[in-house]
């Protein structure tokens, strides 16, 4: 019982990601979740040598949310694959999981349109994610949660806690040469 008690005071804190663009289509996505763990659950775990299972399930968790959400490249619905997962450590109370995701849409020359329909929530934590499109590529449209900003081909998003997240965000960009 005691340890049911510990590990549900385990939160998570801060969430940052990176989604970059390829002209193939291929995005690759990099996840990092930091989390505040007074009683170092996790760093028991890790100097036990039994984090793995825990970061396995933790990334099964993602691979099932991931399921749940509707990802669209230009009309086509896309399935991101969970293709692994690491923890490290800044302190014994502050681990990081790290989550690295890949999903591949068809983009063309001209406008695409990417999408992600998912449950509205609240943000129970601060996040910031970053999207890095190649040379070549304009974004000319964005409906997101939180404050965003365009800076030639990258796009950056913070979201405050206790943001309302309306669960869609929609980004056009245009590819000014062909497609290879």
């Amino acid at each position: 019982m005691r340890r049911e008690r510990t590990r549900k005071t385990i939160k998570p804190i801060h969430a940052l990601g990176f989604f970059n663009v390829h002209e193939d289509g291929f995005i690759v996505e990099n996840i990092v979740f930091d989390y505040y763990d007074p009683g170092r659950v996790y760093w028991s775990k890790f100097t036990a040598g039994t984090l793995e299972e825990e970061i396995e399930a933790m990334r099964q968790n993602m691979q099932e949310f991931l399921r749940e959400e509707k990802t669209i490249i230009n009309g086509e619905t896309v399935v991101p694959r969970v293709l692994g997962a690491d923890m490290v450590f800044r302190t014994p109370r502050y681990p990081s999981l790290i989550l690295f995701i890949s999903f591949k849409g068809k983009l063309r020359e001209g406008e695409n349109v990417y999408e992600n329909i998912y449950e509205e929530t609240v943000s129970e934590y601060p996040y910031e994610f970053y999207w890095f499109f190649p040379e070549g590529f304009k974004i000319n449209e964005v409906i997101v949660d939180g404050d965003f900003t365009i800076e030639d081909n990258i796009l950056m998003v913070w979201v405050s806690k206790g943001t309302k997240i309306k669960g869609y965000e929609k980004i056009v960009f245009k590819s000014t040469h062909r497609i290879r």
